[in-house]
């Protein structure tokens, strides 16, 4: 990942359209990794490329290897005690780590990606987002000398219950979620707001565009008819029986509101029951 900072004002969009004089500064990610490269190639396009050109994301990247002594750089060992594989050392991580943080006073929320870590939300991304500055640390092989976490990492970050060949993917999952929180970031601030975990939690209702008619099936009628309560109704059900039906973790019927308790009830009355499936057109 190249040290791209803050984009050439030539190339940014104009001060009324981005959000980063009113946030005071854009946030910063930092990231230490092996393969800085793969990190600021996945976050150049979309959405995350977009907020960098304008100004409300920076990032650089930080390669160990760059720090280790010796013709080889050499940045692993075999682990104490035996067993597979290789453990990350502390001094190349150590110094990259410490080079990081003096490239920019603001303070820095350290966070090693690894499947040990608590699992990332959507809460925890907005905490994230509202930041200052992150600095994101990618281990490789069987993990990182655990010393080296224990003094420098304030938090570990998991994107899943399984094991990734290093921490770049999950690095990346944290910028674009991080980065599409930002304000300007979006075309429109209200898609934010209505994506699935946000808010109440619940999952996003089902979306179509044009044709109206294909041969996989017809647009609903009630988002055709330009009732804008009917429809805020229909997306409100269908949010509730998709989170019932996908991620009933996440459903807590008991704390639902009437409203939310009367479009549970209709939806069943439709299914011919206490349905939990199928959540129709």
């Amino acid at each position: 990942m190249t040290s791209d900072t803050t984009p050439n004002p030539e190339d940014a969009a104009p001060a009324g359209d981005t959000q980063a004089s009113a946030r005071g500064r854009a946030i910063r990610i930092d990231v230490v990794s092996l393969f800085p490269d793969f990190i600021d190639q996945a976050a150049a396009v979309g959405v995350v490329g977009r907020a960098r050109e304008r100004g409300l994301l920076t990032m650089q990247g930080w390669n160990p290897r760059d720090y280790a002594e010796g013709n080889y750089r050499r940045v692993d060992d075999r682990p104490f005690g035996g067993g597979p594989g290789m453990v990350m050392l502390i001094e190349p991580l150590r110094a990259a780590l410490a080079a990081a943080r003096a490239a920019d006073p603001a303070p820095a929320r350290v966070i090693y990606m690894s499947p040990q870590g608590r699992p990332l939300t959507q809460a925890k991304v907005r905490e994230l987002a509202a930041l200052p500055r992150l600095l994101l640390l990618c281990g490789r092989y069987e993990g990182v000398d655990e010393r080296l976490l224990q003094a420098e990492i304030d938090e570990e970050l998991s994107i899943g219950d399984y094991v990734l060949s290093g921490g770049e993917l999950a690095a990346a999952v944290v910028v674009d979620a991080v980065a599409r929180l930002q304000d300007g970031a979006l075309g429109d601030a209200e898609s934010a707001v209505q994506d699935s975990f946000e808010g109440d939690g619940l999952l996003d209702c089902p979306h179509y565009t044009r044709p109206v008619e294909h041969d996989l099936g017809r647009v609903p009628d009630v988002l055709l008819s330009g009732n804008h309560a009917e429809i805020a109704k229909w997306r409100r059900q269908q949010s509730l029986v998709r989170t019932l039906e996908r991620r009933p973790d996440l459903f807590d019927e008991s704390s639902l509101g009437k409203a939310d308790r009367r479009l549970l009830a209709a939806w069943r009355a439709e299914q011919g029951g206490d349905a939990t499936g199928g959540t129709g057109g």
